[in-house]
């Protein structure tokens, strides 16, 4: 039976595991200096030393605050909720993510044609012989991309980062894709490989190995999307002598394409009539279509979320610019797609979505103040989404939600927890997803506009993408 959890804040002035945030930026700034590892380490043909945990880093990361009624980014320490250091950014209208290994806090200000980077602080490097973490302070970064029009999709994936720019039809400036890694990003690295069209477009790419799926806008005359700016088919670039050239475009189209995702085996594309799916062999793609199911209405799945080691995909399904939504599992290698038993609840609507860090929960945190985890069940060789349990993470009234700003949330990569702001309370709750307890409390003197998490990922099992 599911379990159904609401947890008031009130509960947690009894727990142990209580964190808390204070101070301001002038007067609680923590210093960290970094690990050093001596240089007369040379171990030679014959080393067997263990080096455990010696330059290993215990850490639960970083979360970066974007404040809802500044331009500025605070950066706390998820072991002890110390403020770090907070930054004024460049342009006032911004979205945060972070870079591919989760190092960077990216800053987007898609208007101003600008993405930016601050550095968290934590990071790991492999010295062959030994991980060696770095705990330092946070820092801004010099570089800065500025050279395309409209950034929009950002695309992570396998240590890399996909940028499709949109471009503007009005200015002329056309759509193109720019690959970085976190290594470009601490390096400065002036030209990026990536693609430039001869048209703007409102597309994604998925980085996968050498390869960089990528949407084709065709001439409005052959294009089967009802609104033409959005592309309808894909392309698969090869990377090779520093630049990405189209080596196969799927066949098979894909009307007005919004949305794509990908795991192991597959990346699959959000279309009006479907999804399309594109099944890797070696350097070739294969292409498949799997049809609307009659849940889906007039809707078009249009979000789409794929995890490494998760073998189905979540697709949303919605109007343009919100309304009513259809969560569905999609499961790309029997072909088929099914409505999840669970959907929202009357009056709520989803405002942030992600899988779990290692793929075993589903998390949807609703406008009413809910988070929802699910996870995935196998019942007659398929596999189902079902609701184990929500977590009510807010005791204020969700109407008095200031204008324009929402909860939001963010996922730790070495752990199972979720953090939730609420611009109400002016505070970040840190969620256990196995427990699906909240376990602590940041206090912010700022209602927060957005979240994400930097620090150390846990190191997963290597894919074999080709690469």
């Amino acid at each position: 039976m599911t379990k159904l959890f609401k947890l008031k804040l009130i509960a947690l002035a009894i727990s142990s595991t209580l964190i808390t945030a204070c101070g301001d930026a002038e007067t609680n700034i923590v210093e960290k200096d970094p690990i050093e590892v001596p240089d007369d380490h040379d171990h030679g043909d014959g080393d067997d030393h263990d080096h455990g945990d010696e330059y290993t880093i215990d850490s639960l990361g970083r979360l970066v605050v974007l404040a809802g009624d500044s331009n500025t980014a605070s950066f706390f320490d998820l072991d002890d909720n110390a403020l770090l250091d907070t930054f004024t950014l460049t342009n006032d209208s911004n979205t945060l993510s972070s870079s591919p290994d989760f190092r960077y806090a990216v800053i987007t200000s898609r208007a101003q044609d600008y993405l930016g980077f601050i550095d968290g602080g934590l990071w790991r490097e492999d010295h062959g012989e030994h991980l060696h973490d770095y705990k330092q302070s946070p820092a801004a970064s010099s570089y800065e991309l500025t050279n395309g029009s409209r950034p929009t999709h950002l695309v992570k994936h396998d240590g890399k980062l996909a940028i499709f720019y949109d471009g503007d039809a009005t200015s002329g400036t056309v759509a193109s894709v720019e690959v970085l890694t976190d290594s470009d990003i601490t390096s400065a690295t002036a030209t990026l490989p990536g693609i430039t069209y001869d048209i703007n477009m409102h597309g994604v790419a998925e980085p996968r190995g050498e390869h960089l799926l990528s949407t084709i806008r065709r001439d409005d005359a052959d294009s089967t999307s009802v609104a033409k700016v959005l592309p309808d088919q894909v392309g698969v670039y090869h990377f090779h002598d520093g630049e990405y050239e189209l080596e196969q475009t799927l066949e098979l189209t894909c009307p007005d394409l919004h949305g794509a995702a990908q795991n192991h085996d597959y990346v699959i594309f959000g279309c009006s009539d479907g999804v399309l799916l594109a099944h890797q062999h070696d350097d070739e793609y294969e292409a498949e279509k799997i049809a609307n199911i009659d849940a889906v209405g007039d809707l078009r799945i249009g979000t789409i979320y794929g995890h490494e080691d998760s073998e189905t995909f979540i697709g949303v399904a919605s109007g343009h610019g919100g309304g009513p939504a259809v969560i569905l599992s999609i499961d790309p290698a029997s072909a088929e797609m099914e409505e999840l038993e669970w959907q929202l609840a009357d009056g709520a609507s989803a405002v942030s979505y992600s899988f779990s860090a290692n793929g075993e929960h589903f998390l949807v945190l609703d406008s009413l103040g809910f988070l929802n985890v699910l996870e995935a069940h196998e019942h007659d060789g398929h596999t189902h989404w079902e609701l184990t349990g929500q977590v009510d993470i807010t005791e204020e009234d969700v109407t008095t939600m200031p204008e324009g700003m929402k909860f939001s949330m963010t996922v730790a990569q070495n752990g199972q927890f979720a953090y939730v702001a609420d611009p109400i309370a002016q505070h970040v709750v840190q969620v256990h997803l196995e427990d699906l307890e909240i376990e602590g409390e940041l206090e912010l003197t700022f209602p927060p506009a957005a979240i994400t998490w930097l620090g150390i990922a846990e190191e997963e099992e290597d894919h074999d993408h080709d690469h």
